[in-house]
Formats: structure tokens, C-alpha cells, sequence
């Protein structure tokens, strides 16, 4: 190891992050971005450009860690952009939750675009700057550009992916500009991360870094490539777990609504049954009052039947015969003075009716 590195001097570089999301091209240079804020002990640090929020949380507990005085800004719209997809408010929330409690004495999470935000600083204050927006070329080379005036004699300027050349990236290309100009160093793991350092007053130890000679940076840059690999690989692991949380979370719904499907045809069923049952009582009902109605339908004829034979009756001899019998029986228990009186009058009617 090179004698101007120690790592036994900042030993900030092993600590582990507190925030590792399951995805993030930034994992594998976590533990350069902490060894920086030790060597560089900004008085201001702003990241273009946040996302989920791993590299900017890894250089918030740094400075925290390391009890720096350094304040912190995070500018980002959290919208997304072609290059990380389009995504919702859930993405800051869930940063929020993280950062707040921990670093909101120190740190401000910006949702704003890079050039509103851009009138919020001034020039010449901010010490260590991290861009890593969207990385087309003409975007990347203006955000670079912009920013560059608000940069100290003493600044440092972070560009994520310059070892990336797939699609529309273009910052390995304003990388290849830039770095002509200043003092770097490069890493080309983790999709490649240039540290670029603008301003004129460097300190001794980070310009000694700078300067490493070819076998020094080989050696740098297998030590931090071990030391990210290993958040790297947890990372994986970690996207592993939430794809699985994710797929049992979507099994669990699945099964759930089978569930609810099962309740609500089994209901569906039951009460189908009611239906047809009470639909089968009042069938039965139905034709049992039609029966009912039939019979009294027969009643009434009989009825009817009964009453004109009743009318015969009454209007035939026997019937007259026997009425008028009844009557005078009646009179006779009544009258028992006039018997005989009653008895000749009977004969006589018997008379006129044989006649």
C-alpha cells in the first residue's frame, strides 16, 4: 500500500452503511465516498441527482461519524428520468423516513431540478460536489458547467458512471474532456467514478492521492474495488430478498383473493340455495292455493246445486204438505181448546188440496 494511503488512518472507510437499498450503482464506492469526507472535511456538500439515496445517506453518516461540520443538500426532483425510469413519491418517503430522523440537523433533501436550484448557493461555497443526474452528454456537460462556478478553491467535483458507454451515456465522454484540465483519479468499477479536483488549494494529503504514481492507484483501486465488492455482493443479496419479499407479498395477494373469491361464490352459493328453496316453498304454496282455490270453486257449485234443490223442495206438495202440518202441530200444543176447531180445518185443507 502506497505510504501516503493508510487505512488504518481513516478508518471511517469499514464502517458500514446504514442505508443500503436493494438497488444502486453506487454501492461498490461507498466506502471511497466516506474514506473522501474524511480526507477532504468539506464545509459544504452538495449531490445532483439522489435517487434512493445510498450515496448521499453513506457521505451524511460519514460526516456524522466523523463529527464534521459539514453541511449537506441533496437536489433531486424524484421523479425519475429515461435513464432510472419513472417512479413516484414513494421513493422520497421512503428516503425521508431514513434521513430525517438521523441527519435533518445537518441535511436538506431539495426537490427542485439542478438549475432552480442553482440560485440557492453561492459562488465559490461548495467544497465537495457529487453529479449524478441524467447522463446524456449535452445534460451532463451542462450541469457540469453550471455548477462549476459554484465550486471553492479547495473543490472537488464527483462524476458517477464514466466507465459507462451503453445507450445515450455520455458522461465517459465529458469525462474524457474534463479530465484533461484538471487533477483526477479514476475508478472503473462500479460503472466507473471520477474524482475531479477544480479547485487550486487541494490539501497536501488529497493532492498526494491525486498524484499517486500507476502501481500506487492500481493498489488504491483494488482496495476500495474489495471493500465495495462486499456492499456490492450484500446489495445483490439484498435485491435477492426483495424480489423474493416481492414475489410472496404478489403470492399472498393471489392467494387472498382466492380466498375471497372461494367466500364470495361459496355466499353466491348459499344464498342461491335460499333462493331456490323458498322459490320451491312458494311453488308448492302457489299450488296448493290453486287446489284450494279449485275446491272451493267445486264448494261454491255444490252450494249452488244444493240451493236449487232446495227451491224444488220447497215449492213441491210434500213440501207444502209437510210445512203446513208442522204449523198446525204447532197451533194445536198452543191451542189446546180449540182442537177440534183446528182439526176440522185441517180436514178441509186436505180437502181443497186433493181436489
Amino acid at each position: 500500500m502506497p505510504a501516503h494511503f493508510n487505512p488504518r488512518s481513516h478508518p471511517i472507510l469499514f464502517s458500514s452503511p446504514r442505508r443500503l437499498s436493494p438497488y444502486s450503482g453506487w454501492h461498490q464506492h461507498i466506502p471511497f465516498g466516506m474514506f473522501l469526507l474524511d480526507l477532504l472535511k468539506p464545509a459544504t456538500l452538495v449531490e445532483l441527482g439522489t435517487f434512493s439515496g445510498d450515496s448521499y445517506c453513506a457521505f451524511c453518516q460519514a460526516v456524522q461519524e466523523l463529527r464534521l461540520g459539514t453541511r449537506c443538500y441533496a437536489i433531486d426532483t424524484w421523479e425519475g428520468d429515461p435513464d432510472t425510469g419513472y417512479y413516484g413519491p414513494d421513493v422520497l418517503e421512503s428516503l425521508k423516513e431514513h434521513h430525517d430522523p438521523l441527519y435533518g440537523s445537518f441535511s436538506r433533501l431539495m426537490k427542485n431540478t439542478f438549475d432552480e436550484a442553482l440560485n440557492g448557493f453561492s459562488d465559490g461555497t461548495i467544497d465537495l460536489l457529487h453529479i449524478d443526474g441524467y447522463h446524456a452528454y449535452d445534460v451532463a456537460r451542462h450541469d457540469f458547467e453550471s455548477w462549476l462556478p459554484k465550486m471553492s478553491d479547495r473543490g472537488v467535483v464527483l462524476l458517477h458512471d464514466v466507465n459507462v458507454r451503453d445507450g445515450d451515456f455520455g458522461v465517459w465522454k465529458l469525462w474524457e474532456e474534463i479530465s484533461r484540465d484538471y487533477p483526477y483519479f479514476e475508478f472503473v468499477h462500479g460503472h466507473g467514478l471520477g474524482v475531479l479536483a477544480v479547485g487550486s488549494k487541494q490539501s497536501e494529503p488529497f493532492h498526494a492521492f491525486l498524484e499517486a504514481t500507476s502501481q500506487d492507484g492500481l493498489l488504491i483501486r483494488n482496495f476500495f474495488f474489495q471493500l465495495g465488492l462486499r456492499l456490492s455482493l450484500k446489495g445483490e443479496h439484498l435485491a435477492q430478498l426483495s424480489a423474493e419479499r416481492e414475489e410472496f407479498r404478489r403470492e399472498t395477494q393471489r392467494l387472498e383473493d382466492t380466498i375471497r373469491t372461494q367466500e364470495r361464490e361459496a355466499r353466491e352459493t348459499a344464498i342461491a340455495n335460499v333462493i331456490e328453496e323458498r322459490e320451491r316453498v312458494l311453488t308448492q304454496k302457489d299450488e296448493q292455493i290453486v287446489r284450494l282455490t279449485a275446491n272451493l270453486e267445486d264448494l261454491r257449485q255444490e252450494r249452488a246445486q244444493l240451493r236449487g234443490h232446495v227451491g224444488e223442495l220447497e215449492n213441491s206438495l210434500a213440501w207444502r204438505l209437510n210445512l203446513k202440518c208442522r204449523k198446525m202441530r204447532d197451533a194445536l200444543f198452543r191451542e189446546g181448546t180449540k182442537r177440534r176447531a183446528l182439526l176440522d180445518r185441517v180436514k178441509d185443507s186436505f180437502k181443497v188440496l186433493i181436489r
